[in-house]
């Protein structure tokens, strides 16, 4: 790409498009849809990518999109945004606010969308110049937050034949203009498990004569997590915590039955695969101690998200080259999860935050709030840095040609 004035050509091209590219990510804002119900996002997705003379196939379930720019020679980028809302209500007094009770795009996902749309819309155009040396795959991805739409793109073979794979996320502790960027893991595994515990049942003025099923429930809800942080390596970050725990109704009589529920997060992906077999393990040490008997339901998640140091440096570069030398800023690893560690089981690839606060003004309201906005100048700049890390995999493999970049990222992190 050297030699090429790209800035130029993303701010001529956003010049025409950027303000339809706002008055798309209202629409959807507007008729959000949640997991596997995407059905009017999915077709407006369809009929613009159509409109540009690409060839957009719906997924086999009838929500989400793929769709390929360019030549199958040379090597394949994808690019993935998801799709889908929240089951929250919208508590923003905008033009735009949610029409659908009880649900909105809490997440940015709508933005998200917008810009792979119009990062789709620029390659094209590229494509139709003969610039791309290679082919790039937009995945609209549906159900991330259920989760479950990125094991859906899998098994239709999305990301067949596809060699890196690069994603993004509203961040509104980062300002507008910048991204948040960090080698090795980014976000954390995380998968949901119910503790279900029976017993005999009895008097509490008598629990030798029983098994003591409070007390016991008490010491697993206890003693399994404190297990967990000695038999575990700590810079896994493997925890287990609980968000519900119910047994008994009245207080002088011990129940039969009880439960816990809670979710396992983990930074490292060896850990996160031994995780219910350990925590199985623990489990039955404690329960057998007590007289009581412990089934674990274990319900998988999404496994963490490792960042490939090399697409880490695809993204500095293209952020540097189309967003400015200050654009580059790292980001500290989450405990929250995202289903887009399942791409990065398979091929390598990068995901980024990007930055969605007006410059100078305060934080006021995180993702997953019903207050969540954006400012919408970070749609242009999603755009930029998303075609611009395209075309660096595509023509650059990768290279850094940024001064100093080694060195700048070596303050991002790594594994």
């Amino acid at each position: 790409m050297r030699g090429r004035d790209l800035r130029g050509e993303l701010d001529a091209f956003l010049a025409g498009t950027e303000r339809a590219l706002v008055g798309f990510r209202r629409d959807i804002h507007m008729h959000p849809e949640l997991a596997f119900a995407e059905y009017r996002t999915t077709q407006r997705i369809v009929d613009r990518l159509a409109e540009a003379g690409l060839a957009p196939v719906v997924m086999p379930r009838g929500t989400g999109v793929i769709c390929d720019i360019g030549s199958g020679d040379g090597p394949t980028v994808a690019l993935r945004a998801d799709i889908d809302a929240l089951a929250l209500p919208d508590e923003k007094d905008v033009p735009y606010a949610s029409t659908v009770p009880g649900v909105c795009h809490a997440c940015g996902h709508d933005v998200h969308t917008a810009i792979l749309l119009g990062t789709g819309l620029f390659l094209a155009g590229q494509a139709a110049e003969g610039l791309l040396p290679g082919r790039v795959r937009l995945i609209f991805q549906p159900a991330e937050e259920l989760p479950g739409g990125a094991r859906e793109v899998l098994a239709c073979g999305g990301i067949s034949g596809v060699d890196r794979i690069f994603g993004l996320h509203c961040d509104p502790r980062v300002e507008v203009g910048q991204v948040g960027l960090k080698a090795g893991p980014i976000t954390s595994a995380c998968d949901k498990v119910a503790i279900h515990v029976s017993g005999p049942g009895g008097h509490t003025a008598r629990p030798h004569l029983t098994a003591d099923l409070v007390f016991a429930l008490a010491k697993i809800v206890t003693e399994v997590p404190a297990g967990l942080s000695r038999r575990v390596d700590p810079r896994s970050s493997l925890s287990l915590v609980w968000g519900r725990v119910e047994a008994g109704s009245v207080a002088n009589a011990i129940p039969d039955g009880g439960v816990a529920e809670g979710t396992v997060r983990c930074l490292d992906e060896e850990a996160w695969h031994a995780a219910p077999e350990l925590i199985q393990t623990l489990l039955d040490s404690v329960a057998g101690a007590y007289g009581i008997e412990a089934k674990m339901d274990y319900a998988r998640g999404v496994p963490p998200v490792v960042n490939d140091e090399e697409s880490v440096q695809m993204l500095a570069e293209a952020a540097e080259r189309v967003l400015g030398a200050q654009a580059v800023v790292p980001t500290q690893q989450s405990l929250g999860g995202e289903d887009f560690g399942w791409y990065l089981e398979s091929i390598p690839g990068a995901f980024a935050r990007l930055g969605t606060r007006r410059p100078g003004s305060p934080l006021q309201t995180d993702i997953h709030q019903g207050t969540f906005d954006v400012d919408e100048s970070c749609i242009g700049m999603g755009v930029r840095f998303m075609a611009a890390t395209a075309l660096t995999a595509l023509w650059e493999g990768g290279r850094p040609s940024v001064d100093g970049l080694t060195e700048q990222l070596s303050e991002l992190g790594r594994v």
